[in-house]
């Protein structure tokens, strides 16, 4: 069974970065597509960013040219970097399987104030 744990959420003003990191473990990391979601308060958590084990990438359109998904297959890492943030992307980021999410770690907060 998929265990994730996310980290590197924090405050941050409009305009700046954060970088996340996801370990997982319990799955053949290097052989699945990846991928980040946020839950935004009083929302459904929505997919934002996948990548996949050719290192194919893909975003929604609310973050596309602003936040970059990679992957270290050696580290069972994937990561989020964030750039030119904004308050509307404040919510708890979470990473999971893109295809088939399995259990879903504890997230991380982004917090971003105007």
């Amino acid at each position: 069974q998929v265990q994730l744990v996310e980290s590197g959420g924090g405050l941050v003003q409009a305009g700046g970065s954060l970088r996340l990191s996801c370990a997982a473990s319990g799955i053949i990391f290097k052989l699945n597509v990846m991928g980040w979601y946020r839950q935004a308060p009083g929302k459904q958590r929505e997919l934002v960013a996948v990548i996949t084990p050719g290192l194919r990438t893909n975003y929604a359109d609310s973050v596309n040219g602003r936040f970059t998904i990679s992957r270290d297959n050696a580290k069972n890492t994937v990561y989020l970097q964030m750039n030119s943030l904004k308050p509307e992307d404040t919510g708890v980021y979470y990473c999971n399987l893109a295809t088939t999410p399995g259990s879903w770690g504890q997230g991380t907060q982004v917090t971003v104030s105007s």
